[in-house]
């Protein structure tokens, strides 16, 4: 009877304790990466989803919009009206996420049994990463996504360690708050759950706590999840919508952006700790982990769009293990502490030069190594531009004027930098903006940017070109160069042509 219980009991139960957490210079390097983000922050310009954001919590909270959960637009309102609506200040909330992976990361390698130096290793790697540093420089949905997943697996691998139940409730609950920031955070309890069945442990399956974790995040998200099901699932058209763009050219980068979310030098890093998981006695009751990793890239690859960031919180816990097995490696030899601590300094000037706007902004048109940073500059400019056109109607046309523009980008730049210029009400097809329209029936002059000449002559008899964007930088970015059009005539009720103006989207 003996030789029967004992493996059921080693199979309930992990010879791995956690390890102390070397809180004083994990945290040191996290103040430090609040430290480096800060005197970046208010470089170039927003990002396009930032003034979309901006744009939507000007509007007060909501349950949920056509792309995207409702959370980002009431921190980016809540950053603001704090710390004042500046391009800094609605930064501050990515900063302090950019910070807490850095901690959770950490306490990821204390849980799997690293020491004090594993655990340094850990922040140091993280702390210059692209993942890190672009979700910690700009406001984005990963910026608090990155964390919900971060968290959750450090909930889950305490859960699966120490065999106590009430950290599954955790993970759940984690579970449920992240769903109102992105929903890809679903990926992580699915594939952990396929992973469970795969590898096991499978006893975690056949009690009660695994299930009270998933009936709590589902309470805590049920407002989120009941807009979905009240507005037809949105998020499953923008899903396909965003497949259709983007998917072909994601999936044929993916390799790409999977090594540089972490960068190059530390692959053999999480590749490390993605073997131990399957090959490390002592983390056999985590071996779910990296089934669960695998299983994630190949529905990233077919399912969502071909995007590596969204499983990039399995990156950070495999991470974590990887330095865990690397500190095992180095023992006090110092050709290889060498080799590692160059590798890592390198690595890191690479990431920063890819991730912040260190460059100068005039001279980012000869050095355009980051699309994202060429995407925000340019916009008071773009601005001006309308509001010249704008200023150049005669005062019958400025009375019955409105704008409309191709992208919610275009849109918050107009309401960020339009009120000095005091130019008309702003109207856009693109995502949740659609649903604010159509302008009004006195509305039969219209500004129109980037929207194309063959689709506004369906509706107005008269359009002409009044100038093209131009930042003056010779940056070749999304907005350069489109045509500002001003039409008149329209040939039929707003009521009847506006829904030939929405497409869902990407900001490009």
């Amino acid at each position: 009877m003996i030789a029967v219980v004992q493996p059921r009991l080693a199979e309930r139960t992990s010879a791995l304790s956690p390890s102390a957490v070397a809180w004083r210079p994990v945290l040191t390097i996290a103040v430090a990466v609040v430290a480096v983000l800060l005197p970046f922050a208010g470089s170039y310009g927003y990002h396009a989803d930032e003034l979309y954001f901006r744009l939507l919590g000007e509007r007060g909270p909501a349950w949920g919009y056509v792309d995207q959960p409702p959370l980002l637009p009431l921190l980016v309102d809540a950053s603001a009206s704090v710390f004042g609506d500046s391009l800094r200040a609605i930064r501050v909330p990515a900063m302090l996420c950019a910070a807490a992976v850095v901690v959770l990361g950490s306490l990821i390698t204390a849980e799997l049994g690293g020491s004090p130096r594993a655990q340094v290793l850990t922040a140091l790697g993280l702390a210059p990463s692209m993942l890190v540093l672009t979700f910690g420089h700009w406001m984005l949905t990963s910026s608090v996504d990155i964390v919900a997943w971060c968290a959750l697996l450090l909930f889950v691998l305490r859960a699966l360690l120490r065999g106590g139940g009430r950290w599954w409730l955790a993970a759940g609950a984690v579970g449920g708050l992240a769903l109102y920031a992105k929903h890809v955070i679903l990926l992580a309890p699915i594939t952990l759950f396929l992973g469970l069945l795969m590898v096991g442990p499978r006893w975690h399956l056949r009690k009660g706590w695994i299930y009270g974790g998933a009936a709590i995040g589902i309470v805590i998200g049920a407002p989120n999840l009941l807009y979905q099901l009240a507005n037809d699932l949105p998020q499953l058209q923008m899903a396909g919508a965003l497949g259709e763009l983007d998917g072909s050219a994601n999936r044929q980068l993916f390799l790409t952006n999977l090594i540089f979310l972490l960068g190059p030098g530390l692959v053999p890093f999480w590749i490390a700790g993605l073997l131990g998981t399957f090959r490390k006695r002592a983390w056999r009751p985590v071996r779910a982990l990296g089934a669960a990793y695998l299983i994630a890239v190949v529905a990233s690859i077919f399912v969502e769009g071909g995007r590596p960031d969204y499983s990039a919180g399995f990156l950070v816990a495999l991470f974590a293990a990887g330095c865990v097995r690397a500190d095992g490696w180095l023992g006090t030899r110092r050709l290889r502490l060498g080799v590692v601590a160059v590798g890592l300094a390198v690595t890191s000037a690479l990431q920063a030069l890819l991730a912040l706007p260190v460059i100068p902004e005039r001279t980012l048109a000869d050095f355009p190594i980051n699309s994202m940073a060429l995407e925000t500059v340019g916009w008071p400019t773009f601005v001006d531009q309308v509001a010249q056109v704008h200023a150049g109607l005669d005062d019958a046309e400025r009375e019955r004027a409105v704008l409309l523009v191709d992208n919610f980008g275009l849109a918050g730049a107009l309401d960020r930098y339009g009120e000095r210029h005091e130019l008309p009400e702003v109207y856009s097809g693109h995502n949740e903006l659609h649903r604010w329209g159509p302008p009004p029936e006195s509305a039969d002059v219209v500004i129109a940017v980037g929207i194309g000449a063959a689709r506004l002559a369906e509706d107005f008899a008269d359009c002409r070109v009044e100038t093209r964007l131009d930042n003056g930088l010779e940056i070749d970015n999304p907005e350069q160069g489109k045509d500002v059009l001003v039409c008149s005539q329209r040939q039929a009720p707003w009521g009847e042509i506006w829904p030939a103006y929405r497409h869902l989207g990407a900001y490009q």
